[in-house]
């Protein structure tokens, strides 16, 4: 791999004026330490080389070693080539948590193709639209239940002309009857050519969608640099005790189908020779039970999996002593449900902060840190960060104000596919703004205080809705939350909150939460309206959705407002 130069190497008084946060940096940790970048495929061949006989990945009991992993990724990839498959293709994969989807992903890359991440969990319409965005024509998926039906309507409705089938069987799985015009990925599988089409760092290895403004995802491009670097920012991260290589067992309970599992969970821990327990779903008995037994020391989640573990009846009578590095990402995780999980789990919580774009490498809380609510800690090696105007993103704020998260680094992705005009607004002067709003300390510790697109403003006033779920989530029997702006007449907006309780909890009433939140909460942020619900929208990757419940609402005043007309 090649070096990649982040950021120039500073010195103490430039660090202090400009990356304040030099200074606050783990002992052992370098802000500016030499980040490698290369291709994924050279990634592959140097952890096969190193680790050849360690397991890599184990499912259902079976385990694949690296080299087994390699053999597997090149006989695959000989097929694709066979098949017609070539550099800078999009081909899509529809794949949960089974070895076919790293054995797929490698393999593609391996050739320079681009890999579009479809959901098990996307709408009908949304797998429509990144094929026909992307311009995929090729799906691979598998037979387990629930995913033969949307890869057979994709085939009976032209979004695509073939479907590859990785059969479950060839991982311990049990033979499923299937349509014949579903070619079996055992069939392709060949011997590898004499050399590999030619792949570049700056090539485009993944299109992985993202939210859009239009209520359709946008495909943000990595390359194969960007995630090779974020791998090496992972990498030079070192705080409290170290997660000696070759040592680690990992469990691969988020689909690696979203970035934050694929960068963070398989391609950082494949680069470090790890062994990494694939799992299709998360279930929290499951996940207690594999971290007894299995002796697991890596754990990454989501809020959503962190309460689940939480509110699970036995999860104290496990045990959790494995366990080395729990890293919570993907979404904020309220400040109240962190400590919780951190009682549960025996240690601090690594909390980190990223997106899509960014790879999605951005900051990790230093261990030694005081938790506080909002905390995302400091620039990971090679980033950096800044608060920039929301009016002007051009002009950057001292310490202690609030505006918008802006971000740049080798990780950052090189613009969203077919959409120069959404590329050219999220980037200024080189810096991407990343819609999260925030502050920085004059220590360098950055703060999250929202999403700039889920601001509430009520009254001239900035209400931000994590501040409020955060203050819900101290209530003893509220499970989840999620807090949206709703019309109101004299306000302009007024938060709403859709409530989930745990089991046999009593009734909670707008008056009931209102008095809890009475000294916890300032009066303009107080919430107008409440919802229960069994249970809220979430991403197929387990993040809460806002944005659903802001459609439905929107839907319902849209609703109101043509029964009104005569």
């Amino acid at each position: 791999m090649r070096p990649v130069t982040a950021a120039p190497t500073i010195g103490s008084s430039e660090a202090g004026n400009l990356r304040p946060w030099v200074a606050s940096y783990p002992r052992d940790c370098r802000w500016d330490a030499p980040l490698e970048a290369g291709t994924l495929g050279g990634l592959l061949d140097r952890a096969v080389a190193r680790w050849s006989t360690r397991p890599a990945l184990e499912y259902r009991g079976r385990v694949v070693t690296y080299a087994g992993l390699g053999v597997s990724v090149d006989r695959i990839a000989a097929g694709l080539l066979a098949q017609g498959v070539t550099p800078g293709q999009a081909v899509g994969l529809l794949l949960p948590n089974t070895p076919w989807h790293p054995v797929c992903f490698l393999a593609l890359v391996r050739l320079g193709a681009r890999v579009v991440h479809l959901s098990p969990l996307d709408a009908k319409r949304v797998l429509h639209h990144k094929l026909a965005d992307s311009g995929a024509r090729l799906v691979i998926t598998t037979d387990l239940p629930g995913l033969l039906p949307a890869a057979l309507e994709l085939l009976d409705t032209g979004a695509v002309d073939r479907v590859l089938l990785g059969e479950d069987s060839a991982w311990g799985g049990e033979t499923a009857e299937t349509d014949p015009r579903l070619v079996p990925l055992s069939s392709i599988a060949a011997d590898p050519p004499a050399a590999w089409p030619e792949v570049s760092p700056e090539d485009v290895a993944l299109l992985q969608y993202t939210g859009g403004t239009t209520g359709m995802p946008k495909g943000a491009m990595l390359t194969h640099r960007n995630l090779t670097s974020a791998v090496s920012i992972y990498q030079h991260w070192h705080d409290g005790g170290v997660l000696v290589p070759g040592e680690q067992r990992v469990l691969a309970v988020l689909p690696l189908f979203h970035i934050y599992a694929l960068t963070t969970v398989l391609l950082r821990h494949l680069a470090d020779g790890n062994e990494i327990l694939l799992r299709p779903r998360f279930d929290a008995e499951t996940t207690l039970r594999d971290i007894e037994t299995r002796r697991v020391t890596v754990l990454s989640g989501v809020p959503t999996i962190w309460i689940a573990l939480l509110n699970h009846p036995g999860a104290a009578g496990h045990d959790l002593s494995s366990l080395r590095a729990c890293i919570s990402g993907g979404a904020p995780l309220p400040f109240d449900v962190a400590a919780r999980v951190e009682m549960l789990l025996g240690q601090r919580l690594r909390i980190g902060w990223g997106m899509t774009e960014t790879g999605p490498a951005g900051t990790r809380v230093p261990i030694a840190a005081v938790p506080r609510p909002g905390i995302i800690g400091l620039p990971l090696p090679g980033v950096d960060l800044r608060i920039v105007s929301m009016e002007d993103p051009y002009q950057p704020l001292p310490p202690g104000e609030t505006g918008e998260i802006a971000i740049r680094g080798p990780s950052i992705f090189a613009g969203y596919w077919n959409q120069p005009a959404e590329t050219a607004a999220a980037f200024r002067d080189g810096w991407f703004l990343t819609g999260d709003i925030g502050r920085m300390e004059a220590d360098g510790m950055f703060f999250l205080m929202d999403r700039r697109k889920n601001m509430i403003i009520s009254g001239g006033f900035n209400v931000y809705p994590a501040a409020i779920e955060s203050a819900i989530y101290e209530h003893p029997d509220v499970t989840e939350v999620i807090v949206i702006g709703i019309p109101d007449p004299y306000r302009g907006q007024s938060a709403k909150a859709f409530v989930t309780l745990r089991p046999g909890a009593p009734e909670l009433t707008l008056d009931g939460l209102k008095a809890f939140l009475r000294d916890r909460v300032g009066r303009h942020e107080m919430p107008a309206a409440l919802e229960l619900r069994d249970s809220l929208p979430r991403s197929p990757a387990g993040k809460l959705l806002a944005s659903t419940l802001v459609a439905e609402e929107r839907a319902r005043a849209a609703s109101r407002e043509e029964g009104s007309n005569p």
